[in-house]
């Protein structure tokens, strides 16, 4: 505990003079905090011995590959051989509030995209920030952990799609095995399961906006719900992956209460370059991996299972000769399957930088949570603003006038936020988001020490798709990057909708008492526009909306006779065997809701069609 409470009073001081460091010097922080905290429960042992061959290779330890690690190696016959590239956790990634500060690390790969016409103008070099995990538990131990399923719609298309069993009704089960939320309120029972390896709360905090953004949402017509439940719209307190009030990553939740298994292995700081495929046989065989600057060539008796995200898997993929055939021969790889390979890319686009101030000091900032009582209560009891994830407390899921008529089917989410850009000292929020020092000074600056919340508007349904494509044929370089953010009219349109609702949420009586006010200051860039027109917030959105990090799509789940598909049903890669996709790539359309949580699922999903595939090899 002494040194846990140390660690606390000297982040702020850290931080402050390191937000703008380079990669060395976060790598060498991070050291020191590892090795801090190296007595850490339940850490998890990096393998020593690696053997030449086992049933399985599992690349990526985020959360599809922790779920299928775990399951597969249920059977004590398969070994199993987990590849992660980062490191393990350390106690900086178990504090909900603090989130965003992870971007600054090497637990981010620290990806950013090419430069758009479309979006992100405004940001660091005019390009979006692609913010991923890199670590045991993939981008579980950096993102901002809500649980959020999606809606019935999102899985009754998939199935419309040619996705047999991907149906509301058959994916719900997997949800309700991998969640634990015991210590859960106000919850719709048969929607949820209290057994699993995932645990799920709502954190220990509450602000004085929570209820009145529920309220307020009764005055629009939504009830307050269980989000997680039959209800496609609503408003609802958060609910996250949390555990006592801490982070509960894949890698907690999957990985470290089976890490004893003998027939488990994991190795970290494992980079998987090539995934082994017989050119005659087009069959996956094994793959290549570099570390501690040593090569391996490590072979899979059963199956490759390829779940390193929507970036990386599409660049593995495509290193490995499958891919599209054009863009494989320009960077001057053999092609073994001519396949869509980093088409279809999908995430929800935010606005977050909108601050509300307010005229009481009930609010989340940096400084705010600067003082003894908030860091004693959350070190010994889990409680208070740091168990706040990324600063959310509550969730709204609406419809536009843009929307289908006729179902349940949001296309905008709203998300409280317990605090606001003005309050982000430190500056780890707007490092996450791209946000310039020069837009800081001149919009957030002057109110800093103001309170203010946030209510960040959620694209949900884009129609615009991007793309990821290989730079070359060196898997040490970067994947280019083109998300195409806001390349159709419609969502910007669907966008501004979203952010006059949340405006006319804090106008509403509702927030009256704490004369809730936007900011006078325009945002860099749409000055000459009439402040809070709908032609504003479309040139604020250009210039400064940003990524929630729910990236989709690169390896589209689909039949064979869909020829933007890279998968099938059973998550199998198109014409070649042995060879499987198990992450947020192989979703066909981003779900209206968070993503990390359909992750989870589809890592159990996979799981069952593996072992129904072995299944008599097992009897």
């Amino acid at each position: 505990m002494g040194q846990k409470t140390l660690f606390w009073l000297l982040l702020g001081f850290v931080l402050s003079r390191t937000i703008l460091c380079d990669a060395q010097l976060s790598e060498f922080l991070l050291r020191s905090f590892r090795s801090l905290f190296a007595g850490q429960e339940n850490t998890i042992r990096d393998e020593s011995v690696i053997y030449k061959e086992y049933d399985f290779i599992v690349v990526g330890a985020g959360s599809g590959g922790s779920v299928v690690a775990n399951r597969l190696t249920e059977n004590p016959s398969w070994s199993v051989l987990l590849l992660e590239a980062g490191q393990d956790e350390i106690f900086l990634t178990d504090v909900p509030l603090t989130a965003s500060i992870l971007s600054i690390t090497g637990y981010n790969w620290g990806y950013k995209s090419e430069k758009l016409k479309t979006a992100c103008l405004g940001h660091v070099e005019g390009r979006c920030n692609m913010a991923r995990g890199k670590g045991l538990g993939g981008t579980s131990i950096l993102n901002f952990m809500i649980y959020s399923r999606g809606n019935k719609e999102d899985f009754n298309m998939w199935e419309k799609m040619g996705n047999a069993g991907w149906s509301y009704p058959k994916v719900l089960p997997y949800f309700i095995k991998s969640e634990n939320c015991s210590i859960s309120e106000n919850i719709n029972e048969q929607f949820h399961g209290r057994s699993g390896y995932l645990h799920v709360e709502h954190p220990r905090y509450e602000s004085p906006f929570l209820e009145r953004f529920i309220r307020a949402g009764k005055d629009l017509g939504y009830e307050n719900v269980d989000l997680n439940a039959d209800a496609g719209l609503g408003f609802g307190r958060v609910q996250a992956t949390l555990k006592d009030g801490r982070r509960c990553s894949a890698s907690k939740a999957f990985l470290r209460p089976v890490a004893h298994r003998p027939n488990l292995h994991i190795s970290i700081q494992s980079r998987v370059t090539k995934i082994l495929i017989d050119s005659n046989q087009k069959r996956a065989y094994g793959v290549q991996f570099t570390k501690d600057k040593l090569k391996y060539t490590i072979l899979a008796k059963k199956e490759v299972i390829l779940s390193a995200g929507a970036i990386n898997s599409a660049q593995l993929l495509m290193l490995s000769g499958v891919g599209p055939k054009e863009h494989l021969k320009s960077v001057g790889i053999d092609v073994l399957a001519d396949l869509p390979v980093g088409y279809n890319f999908q995430d929800h686009l935010a606005m977050s930088v909108i601050p509300i101030f307010v005229n009481e000091s009930v609010t989340i900032s940096d400084l705010s949570v600067q003082n003894p009582k908030d860091i004693f209560n959350y070190l010994a009891k889990g409680r208070g603003p740091f168990t706040v994830p990324g600063g959310a407390e509550a969730l709204a899921f609406l419809k536009t006038k843009f929307a289908d008529k006729g179902n349940d089917y949001p296309d905008i989410e709203l998300v409280l936020g317990a605090g606001a850009l003005n309050g982000d000292v430190y500056g780890g929020f707007r490092s996450l988001l791209g946000i310039p020092e020069s837009t800081f000074q001149k919009i957030y600056a002057p109110y800093i020490g103001t309170p203010s919340f946030s209510i960040a508007v959620v694209l949900l349904r884009p129609e615009s798709r991007g793309r990821v494509m290989l730079k070359d044929s060196n898997p040490w370089h970067w994947p280019v990057i083109y998300p195409n953010y806001l390349s159709e009219d419609k969502d910007v349109q669907t966008m501004v909708e979203g952010i006059k609702m949340a405006i006319s949420i804090a106008r509403s009586d509702h927030f009256k008492r704490y004369n809730a006010t936007l900011s006078p200051l325009p945002f860099p860039n749409c000055e000459q526009l009439v402040l809070d027109s709908d032609e504003y917030w479309a040139c604020s959105l250009r210039q400064l909306a940003t990524t929630l990090g729910h990236h989709v799509g690169t390896c589209k789940m689909g039949p064979i006779d869909d020829p933007s598909s890279v998968v099938d049903s059973q998550l199998r890669v198109h014409g070649i065997g042995n060879l499987r996709v198990v992450d947020a790539s192989i979703m066909p359309n981003v779900v209206a809701g968070h993503t990390n949580a359909v992750i989870f699922m589809i890592g159990e999903k996979a799981s069952d069609m593996i072992k129904e595939s072995w299944e008599d090899e097992v009897r």
